[in-house]
């Protein structure tokens, strides 16, 4: 670390010292398979380690016969930038069990507020690489096998009083060569009303989640944190929240589970690079291993809907494998043929833009549970008494979401006056970026921002 980025050092919410660093996707040489690691020290930096932690007191036992787990965040609980197979798990689990866990801040705790831009733009490049996420974990699930799905369920979520949105100057994001200028803003979050002042008048709802929830690849190895794939990782996807649940496929002996990038909200798209990120001071999970029920990529179940999804570097593949996992899934949950799931999909499957940032860009399609509970499927084409709207379509799933998101920039901008690089921040927490009808030919994509987050002062 050179002398004009310190390590930053902060208290955890536990009371232990972290500091830290991070950048983008590789991966290195296979590592040796992972072994748990009960003697890991407790660390504080200019000081002598205590000893090992002791896996017991991590322990307590519930009144159903269920145990929970209390998993803190520090620099021996988390990885920075990478999934890392080979790392010691850090808390081993039997399927049932809750886990309590912190998640931490980007770049092992550095982005926090009063750290600049300039500052978090040399986390990504002087440690080219590695991802900017610090990743809590891995937890190692007993009788999770390779084969079997993991079923993890959110059931509270806690941030932090604080969040931060930036996008770093020239690099990343949808338009990093129109923002060669960057900018960092820090945030209160307000829990109680769970909401948070974005602009001076611009108030914007809390949903917390995390950006990224993953297991371990089948390939050992390293690899950065930013990708998302069939192990999920940094899919982004805002409906995942508190009461929701994620079936993923399980790779390798005990899974391998990791958390972080922790977001308190984001838009359908997230298009400057970050959401409202922040950290959780409590992340509460419960994981379950499901036997005989194979699955080939994550889904997630929602109260109301089943969620498909698809990722790649070309939103036009992306959005094909979204399509193709939500044909299987209609098929498996109405009972009909692959050929009549993939008539049924443009009536009833609400498409929209997760993210074009982590490398692979993704779609995640909702699939309501019953139909007359779907979520607002509207798709304008131009404004409406409830939306600011922005449209466009190409052949181009890449050039119709290039169009329409920087059509709503430039409204904010032009109608609500908003700084360009506010305008760009605005965009990426709250517009919602919806797919709308799809061909060979034509390519259909609405960007929606609620009136309602403009208040009277």
């Amino acid at each position: 670390m050179t002398s004009s980025l310190l390590p930053r050092v902060a208290f955890g919410v536990c009371g232990a010292f972290i500091l830290g660093a991070s950048a983008l996707a590789q991966t290195s040489p296979p590592s040796p398979a992972p072994q748990f690691a009960p003697t890991a020290t407790i660390n504080t930096p200019g000081y002598p380690g205590v000893g090992p932690a002791d896996s017991k007191l991590r322990v307590v036992n519930l009144p159903n016969g269920k145990r929970m787990h209390l998993l803190p965040a520090t620099l021996e609980t988390t990885q920075w930038g990478w999934f890392d197979s080979a790392q010691p798990p850090v808390l081993r689990v039997k399927s049932g069990d809750t886990v309590v866990l912190e998640t931490m801040m980007h770049s092992h705790n550095q982005v926090v507020p009063g750290t600049t831009i300039e500052q978090i733009k040399k986390t990504r490049t002087d440690f080219p690489g590695r991802g900017p996420h610090t990743l809590t974990g891995p937890i190692y699930i007993e009788d999770a096998q390779p084969g079997d799905v993991l079923k993890v369920t959110l059931n509270k979520i806690v941030p932090r009083a604080y969040a931060t949105n930036f996008n770093v100057p020239g690099l990343f994001g949808e338009f990093p060569t129109l923002y060669a200028d960057g900018q960092v803003k820090y945030v209160y979050l307000d829990l109680d009303k769970m909401t948070t002042e974005f602009l001076p008048g611009v108030v914007i709802p809390l949903k917390p989640f995390p950006g990224t929830l993953a297991v371990a690849r089948k390939e050992p190895g390293r690899f950065s944190s930013v990708p998302p794939g069939e192990f999920a990782g940094n899919m982004d996807i805002r409906d995942f929240v508190a009461g929701t649940s994620l079936y993923v496929p399980v790779y390798v002996p005990g899974a391998l589970l990791w958390t972080g990038d922790s977001h308190a909200g984001q838009g359908n798209g997230e298009v400057n690079l970050t959401a409202l990120e922040t950290a959780y001071k409590e992340f509460n999970i419960t994981v379950e291993v499901i036997k005989g029920k194979p699955q080939d990529f994550p889904r997630i179940e929602t109260k109301k809907s089943w969620i498909s999804m698809g990722f790649d570097q070309d939103m036009n593949k992306a959005f094909a494998q979204a399509k193709a996992q939500t044909v299987k899934l209609l098929s498996e949950l109405r009972g009909v043929s692959v050929e009549q799931a993939e008539k049924l999909m443009p009536t009833v499957s609400d498409c929209r833009v997760s993210q074009v940032v982590n490398v692979k860009k993704g779609i995640h399609c909702l699939n309501p549970k019953n139909p007359r509970e779907a979520e607002d499927m509207e798709r304008p084409t131009k404004e409406t008494p409830k939306y600011l709207v922005s449209y466009a379509k190409d052949a181009d799933l890449n050039k119709a979401m290039d169009t329409a998101s920087m059509g709503m920039i430039k409204i904010l901008e032009t109608d609500k006056k908003i700084a360009r690089l506010d305008a760009y921040g605005l965009a990426s927490v709250a517009m919602d970026c919806r797919i709308g009808a799809v061909s060979d030919t034509e390519k259909n994509v609405h960007c929606l921002v609620p009136k309602s987050i403009w208040v009277k002062q």
